[in-house]
């Protein structure tokens, strides 16, 4: 197990204008799991493959424990990684496709065979050893190929968007799996997706990218309580959060009948600010903003509506859970209030948070 280190780490392909990677500062702790997440293009592939030295660093450094590993070859990184598309040997058993990089590394067969079998039962997996590839199903290929990264016993393991392949169901099942068997082996791990849900649900720790830019790091209940800016708002919470721009008039912010006073803030704020209210701080009430029920997603123990109403002279669609065991028909038009403790206000010159 190993610290990794982060310094500065940039990525700039060949032709490319910008930084894939920008100037990332980042550290994951000896035995956590950290999930870097963003959407398409914003670096956190590239994070990994730099990490695991399938990329090369154009400036700053990568760190694993002491050592600085920016220019080692992968081999010599003591990392394994599972990919997005279990890269398995078709042509091979499950034993051997778990046993095969401990035969590339010369371990006897006798021991090669204990290890293999250890990491089968660790993921239930000791009665597919004789089968091939084909004859497995998605989540049973993930398992393998997760048993291959566990039998090397790596300083860190390295996850690039593993469940992507499999049905809502069994990513659901496994995400639970995967964070429980890191639990156990207490390994520093590195895993990315694009799939917010999938990161708040796993990660000790998360890193958001945007752009090839780190935006905030934190646990998840900070980075969904406590937004440093606007994308980071927008992208973290499902459904996402409502932001809505409100003119101000006297140093308050106006969104529709609802009010706050930005105090000293106002004046660093051209007229307007964006007030970003999460669905279930939303509570229906005579006084609140009003608006037309287009949709509900009844979801068993929680109900959405999705909802227009005129905010700032424009049509806008605002998000509101509601009570399940009743909601509102469709079409139905109701008041929507939020909680004003838990109003977000951010600039949108900047897209930063700011305080009232």
């Amino acid at each position: 197990m190993a610290e990794v280190r982060f310094e500065g780490a940039t990525r700039i392909y060949p032709g490319a204008s910008a930084a894939a990677l920008d100037r990332l500062d980042l550290t994951v702790a000896d035995g956590e799991l950290l999930v870097l997440v963003g959407p398409s293009g914003s670096g956190k592939t590239t994070a990994l493959r730099m990490l695991a030295g399938l990329e090369d660093v154009d400036a700053g450094a990568v760190h694993i424990g002491d050592e600085d590993v920016s220019d080692l070859p992968p081999r010599e990184r003591d990392v394994a990684m599972v990919f997005q598309n279990y890269a398995l040997y078709p042509y091979l058993t499950v034993e051997a496709n778990i046993g095969f990089p401990l035969r590339m590394t010369g371990v006897r067969k006798a021991q090669r065979a204990q290890r293999v079998l250890d990491a089968a039962q660790l993921l239930g997996i000791e009665d597919l050893l004789e089968r091939k590839p084909g004859q497995l199903s998605g989540g049973q290929r993930q398992r393998v190929a997760m048993g291959r990264a566990i039998v090397r016993e790596p300083r860190v393991f390295l996850m690039d968007e593993p469940l992507s392949n499999l049905d809502a169901k069994l990513r659901v099942q496994m995400r639970g799996d995967i964070a429980a068997l890191q639990a156990r082996l207490g390994t520093t791990t590195v895993y990315v997706t694009h799939d917010q849900v999938e990161a708040m649900t796993m990660g000790h720790r998360v890193a958001v990218l945007d752009g090839g830019r780190l935006q905030q790091v934190g646990r998840p209940r900070e980075l969904y309580e406590h937004p440093v800016n606007l994308f980071v708002a927008g992208f973290i919470g499902s459904p996402a959060m409502n932001l809505c721009p409100a003119p101000i008039e006297d140093g308050i912010a106006r969104l529709g009948p609802f009010s706050v006073a930005l105090g000293s803030a106002a004046g660093a704020l051209n007229g307007e600010v964006v007030v970003g209210v999460r669905p279930e701080s939303f509570e229906i009430a005579p006084d609140g903003i009003p608006a037309r029920v287009d949709v509900v997603e009844e979801l068993g123990a929680e109900a959405y509506a999705f909802c227009r109403a005129q905010l700032a002279g424009e049509d806008r669609r605002v998000v509101a859970r509601v009570d399940a065991r009743r909601p509102p028909a469709l079409q139905e038009r109701i008041a929507l209030r939020p909680r004003a403790e838990e109003v977000h206000l951010f600039d949108p010159a900047t897209g930063a948070r700011i305080s009232a």
